[in-house]
């Protein structure tokens, strides 16, 4: 009898032929690996996936008499059988194409003869591969693979992630492909277009002469910037590696890693550049700098973004469809098939120690890209040994190239000797900027005030910032900016603005754009700010204070002061001791602490937050301090033990849980989203990239916390109390009641009344 892999709406004699799907799914996945020399084991883990179908059990199924059959695990069994040890990482891709990657228990598991195959659509993995054979399907030799238990554990990992992604991303295009075809109206995937790299980097070279004619940046600065420029282009010329590109904020990074990236990828024929970023207000600004770069000349698919804000149209259609040009986006972001991706640390990061189908499906494109991390000091220091890890094997395995790109570099190649047992090459990157060029010495526009002596309150800090027309304070917690916030609107509420995660989205970017207003024609502006403004925030204030905090928060602060060298003089960073010290919990208070430290060691006159040295030895004595490598032992334990639901689970760069709450910031907004997901009785796709927009993000409260008080779930009202408290506990989105209080003109998100989320 035929075999079929798929139904179809349209009746039987439509059923997609399961040879003809397997075929497919082979010639897709091979493509994918060949850049990585996995062709064949890609091929092989392609025609053995669905191996299950060739069943009569599987056939009932897809007339409706069976379900809940599994078949997929006679396919990773019988990789095993045909290709031995070198048929592991097919094995495991196999059996987790539906249901997630596990580990290398499997092998045991499949084949016990206890295990409890009542499931299984079909049991003998022998005679599954003749039918196979019988429809004219032959199986390629894998004369080695790619994966071996022998490989340093993380290294091993990042392998058969990279076999998996290419077999998945094949078997969900074949597919889209066989169901498309009964779908006339929907237009079919579009395909990524080419980098180009040539053209785009005489592009980029010309923006950036033409922002500098067009500069109102002191001769110095413009001088500096070209010569940041010239030194990534020469590095553009070396061979693929790991890199930093240590340069002083304002120097024009933005651009010049770009141009790096494109000359580098013209060199070795690199097909893709990815950057990401650890925040989406940094990643939509470069967005747009990227569009209007390379839209007239390659079109809107050119570039990429990829994050949850991303794409949100004006005129989505009703209950929030996408329109054409958002399902195109959306189509192309599920396998990142475009030649520059804009993303974020947490979606690139956490996919790499992904092991769901729908996470790692776009690995494989990461395979000859030069990848580039901006404000690369925020990744967390718990999660950096493994994070390296990943990304060296990358560079040692897949011919990628990997920058780190900020002003205060982390000394990441001090943990060398600790990478090294999860990927043999470890983490020994070169530098991009040579000493010569002394960028820092020569981008010197501020000058640093230790007032440390005494701990001040925060009527005295309002005091000296309301005699200044402009000024910027950034302080380590949200309730301090509320405190202060309100202590500088007592003395000088004229062109008060506050910043904070308290803010929606859409409430921030309007802040933002008028603050840079204020800034541009002279008005008074005084901004209260957390550090959310410290990372790619491009503001330029003539003094600023900032809170005792860590090192490299500190200096970037500095780096929205005197930031375009526009004033005689030097700009003025006031550090102080506020008399509420408090900082966020972990690694950040940790870094403030070994900040005091260096301090007290060296003495202020010590610490020039212009010298790239000082903060080697910061972050040497903070890594050290901080015992990063016995930290996070039960994800060490994971990675040594190949226990990939296990390692999906434990790394996460945003630790805590957290909830959505929908504000009215802009009204008629928000009455739309709600109306929409009350008629659609709980929150869908669309509507939550659309309303994160609106929405706050909190670590979920405790259920004693008074803020539920005005907080109602979006998904519907609880009908019993045992029902609320799981929403408090497992729901994501709620909305702001009547009761809660949003301050439009200043603080956002106050929550219950006399409550402040900290």
């Amino acid at each position: 009898m035929p075999f079929f892999a798929h139904s179809a709406p349209s009746g039987r004699s439509d059923w997609e032929p399961l040879a003809r799907h397997l075929s497919e799914v082979a010639r897709w996945a091979e493509a994918f690996a060949a850049p990585f020399g996995a062709g064949p084991e890609a091929r092989l883990a392609g025609l053995l996936h669905d191996l299950g179908k060739y069943s009569d059990r599987f056939v009932r199924r897809l007339e409706g008499t069976e379900r809940g059959l599994d078949h997929w695990s006679i396919g990773a069994l019988a990789a095993g059988v045909v290709a031995r040890t070198n048929g592991q990482a097919v094995a495991l891709a196999i059996h987790g194409h539906h249901v997630g990657l596990s580990g290398p228990e499997i092998f045991q598991t499949l084949g016990s003869k206890t295990t409890d195959r009542a499931s299984w659509t079909e049991t003998d993995p022998r005679r599954a591969l003749d039918l196979l054979a019988s429809d004219g399907l032959e199986l390629p030799d894998v004369p080695a693979s790619i994966y071996s238990r022998e490989s340093p554990a993380g290294a091993g990992m990042v392998d058969v992630r990279m076999l998996f992604s290419a077999l998945v991303d094949a078997d969900y295009l074949a597919t889209e492909e066989h169901f498309k075809r009964f779908e006339p109206l929907v237009r079919p995937r579009p395909k990524g277009v080419g980098l180009e790299a040539g053209r785009a980097l005489s592009r980029v070279v010309a923006a950036i002469e033409e922002k500098a004619a067009a500069s109102d940046a002191a001769p110095a600065v413009v001088a500096l910037r070209n010569d940041l420029l010239q030194a990534c282009l020469a590095a553009g010329e070396w061979p693929r590696g790991r890199f930093t590109l240590t340069a002083p904020t304002g120097s024009g990074k933005t651009l010049a890693m770009l141009a790096f990236a494109l000359r580098h990828a013209r060199e070795h024929g690199l097909r893709r550049i990815v950057f990401a970023v650890p925040y989406v207000a940094i990643l939509e600004q470069t967005a747009g700098i990227y569009r209007d770069l390379f839209s007239p000349l390659f079109g809107e698919e050119y570039v990429l973004e990829h994050h949850s804000l991303a794409g949100l149209s004006p005129d989505s259609g009703a209950q929030g469809e996408p329109n054409e040009a958002e399902r195109r986006r959306l189509l192309l972001a599920e396998n990142w098939d475009a030649p520059i991706v804009l993303t974020t640390n947490v979606q690139l990061l956490e996919s790499l120690f992904a092991n769901r189908p729908s996470a790692c499906r776009k690995l494989h494109r990461l395979a000859d890209s030069v990848i580039l991390f901006d404000e690369a000091q925020t990744i967390p220091p718990g999660l950096a040994v493994p994070t390296l890890g990943a990304l060296s094997r990358l560079v040692e395995r897949y011919g990628s190239t990997v920058v780190f790109a900020t002003a205060t570099q982390p000394a990441f190649d001090h943990l060398d000797s600790q990478v090294q047992p999860l990927s043999a090459t470890g983490w020994a990157p070169k530098e991009m900027v040579g000493e010569g060029l002394d960028l820092f010495a020569r981008a010197r526009r501020t000058r640093p005030v230790w007032d440390l002596d005494r701990k001040k309150s925060w009527v005295e800090v309002a005091a000296e910032i309301a005699a200044h027309d402009q000024a910027l304070a950034i302080v380590n917690l949200k309730r301090h900016a509320r405190d202060l916030a309100a202590a500088v609107r007592a003395l000088a509420p004229e062109g008060l603005f506050h910043l904070s995660t308290n803010l929606c989205p859409a409430h921030r970017e309007t802040v933002l754009g008028e603050v840079r207003e204020r800034l541009r024609t002279g008005a008074p502006c005084r901004l209260i700010a957390t550090q959310c403004v410290e990372a790619g925030v491009d503001i330029d204030f003539p003094i600023v204070w900032r809170a005792f905090g860590p090192l490299e928060s500190i200096a970037q602060a500095a780096g929205r002061c005197n930031r375009n060298g526009r004033g005689t003089n030097l700009g003025e960073v006031r550090i102080f001791n506020p008399e509420d010290e408090g900082f966020p919990p972990g690694a950040y208070e940790q870094a403030a602490r070994a900040t005091r430290t260096l301090i007290e060691r060296l003495g202020t006159d010590a610490v020039d937050l212009d010298d790239p040295a000082i903060y080697r030895r910061y972050y040497r004595d903070f890594f050290d301090g901080s015992r990063i490598a016995e930290s996070n032992g039960d994800l060490r334990q994971a990675i040594q033990t190949h226990d990939f639901a296990q390692v999906a689970q434990l790394y996460r760069l945003i630790e805590k849980d957290a909830i959505e709450v929908l504000v009215p910031y802009e009204l008629e907004a928000f009455e739309d989203l709600c109306h929409e997901v009350a008629s659609a009785g709980r929150p869908f796709g669309h509507w939550m990239k659309r309303a994160r927009r609106h929405a706050v993000s909190l670590y979920r409260p405790k259920r004693s916390d008074e803020v539920w008080s005005v907080l109602a779930p979006l998904s519907g009202a609880p009908k019993r109390a045992a029902e609320r408290d799981e929403r408090l506990e497992r729901d994501e989105w709620f909305v702001l009641t009547e009761g809660g209080e949003y301050e439009c003109d200043l603080l956002g998100f106050v929550g219950a009344p006399q409550v402040w989320i900290a």
